[in-house]
């Protein structure tokens, strides 16, 4: 019963706050709620030194919220999903390219200049973080949130192209991010003599092509179950327990979860629209998991906002926070700079565009679930703080001016 209050009044100040944005802020609803749990836990840490008990009650309720387990283990799988039902397989099929290189080479590049180069900027201010925690705070930093991203392009007017571009990179590299980060993550615990390239190699080809696999055969089992019904309740239902019964069918194969979601949300989204629902159930479809979705982001960019509440003194790594922000940006750059150069001959990459591609580049949720991960020892404090400082910068300064930047950028091109 604790879980189930904890949910509830998180989902009452998440509707609490929606409410509050788009009545006085008008951000994106996602970074309004964001924006407003931030403040309200700056005024909590203030009134909780008037009132110490009720700041620690606060903070115990978040505390009982496992977010990794919550996140990586639930939120993702049905973000994920409804996200990549209302892509169009076509959009995605004319920039596979980009998007196979961008979610793959563009993770492991960042992975290593971040973690290079943040090794030498931190004792420039006088913190220290070794190279192989460096590497870790690279591997769950590089790849972009999904859920962002998405979150935030509903809003920005950018070319369809450009979008698909920047979603469909954000779907796909989590799997190649994750097998990343596992293989740092054993290597901080002392378990090298586990890691080689046949390991990390059958981890990769297991996590990503299991997920697609499975994602494959959930997809195209689902579409037929609905073209057989062709109810619009049933079809929920049957999208429904694609995506919880799938991530338990994943879990239980050690497959990549996230993929699976994606694969099957993919085939759905175009296969089994196009063959297997009436115009009804399409929209029916449609609207639930829209609605899903936002209810979804509102309650995790809540959770976001809050954690600042969990991260004691957050304040004494503000320079580690900005150090990593410049780093992040410059290894992003490069890790999109880089892969055009090898697709060029094929398809012209702009400066516009790979600006609104570095810039669009968002990290959120999975970043910090990430890091929580990481094992309790004297670097995590200084690991969850500078990742902190990331996707809050992500998140309310890159995603609130991607769309005027994005402007100004392609306006520029046609001039």
């Amino acid at each position: 019963m604790e879980l189930y209050y904890s949910f509830s009044i998180l989902i009452v100040l998440a509707s609490f706050f929606a409410y509050l944005n788009l009545r006085f802020l008008r951000f994106p609803p996602a970074i309004g709620i964001m924006a407003i749990a931030m403040i309200s836990s700056i005024l909590l840490v203030s009134f909780g030194k008037i009132f110490p008990e009720f700041l620690m009650d606060f903070s115990q309720l978040l505390i009982g919220v496992d977010f990794t387990e919550v996140l990586m283990g639930a939120m993702l799988n049905f973000l994920l999903f409804a996200g990549a039902i209302h892509i169009n397989i076509a959009d995605l099929r004319e920039q596979k390219l980009p998007v196979m290189l961008f979610s793959s080479v563009s993770v492991i590049i960042s992975t290593f200049i971040v973690g290079m180069v943040l090794y030498w900027a931190l004792p420039l201010i006088g913190m220290e973080l070794p190279l192989i925690y460096c590497l870790l705070f690279g591997a769950l930093i590089s790849p972009t949130d999904p859920v962002a991203v998405l979150s935030i392009l509903k809003n920005a007017k950018v070319p369809k192209s450009l979008e698909t571009k920047v979603a469909g990179e954000s779907l796909f590299n989590d799997g190649v991010a994750v097998v990343v980060f596992a293989v740092i993550l054993k290597l901080t615990s002392g378990h090298s003599a586990d890691i080689n390239l046949g390991n990390v190699s059958w981890l990769l080809i297991k996590e990503a092509g299991g997920g697609f696999l499975l994602g494959t055969i959930l997809g195209f089992t689902a579409s037929n179950a609905i073209k057989n019904v062709n109810d619009y309740i049933v079809s929920v239902l049957i999208t429904l327990s694609v995506v919880m019964g799938g991530y338990l069918i994943a879990h239980a194969m050690h497959i990549s979860g996230p993929l699976t979601m994606v694969t099957a949300g993919l085939i759905i989204g175009n296969y089994g629209k196009r063959t297997a629902m009436s115009d009804e159930t399409k929209d029916y479809l449609n609207k639930f998991w829209e609605l899903i979705d936002e209810i979804m982001n509102a309650v995790l960019f809540l959770f976001i906002g809050f954690e600042l509440l969990l991260i004691p003194n957050i304040l004494e790594y503000w320079k580690g926070g900005l150090i990593a922000i410049i780093v992040v940006l410059f290894a992003r750059f490069l890790s999109i700079w880089v892969p055009t150069l090898f697709i060029r001959f094929k398809q012209k990459f702009s400066k516009g565009t790979i600006k609104i591609l570095v810039w669009g580049g968002l990290r959120g949720g999975v970043s910090i679930a990430l890091a929580l991960s990481a094992q309790d020892n004297e670097y995590r404090p200084l690991l969850i703080a500078i990742t902190y400082f990331v996707v809050v910068f992500s998140i309310l300064v890159q995603g609130l001016t991607v769309g005027k930047m994005a402007d100004k950028a392609l306006a520029s091109e046609k001039a």
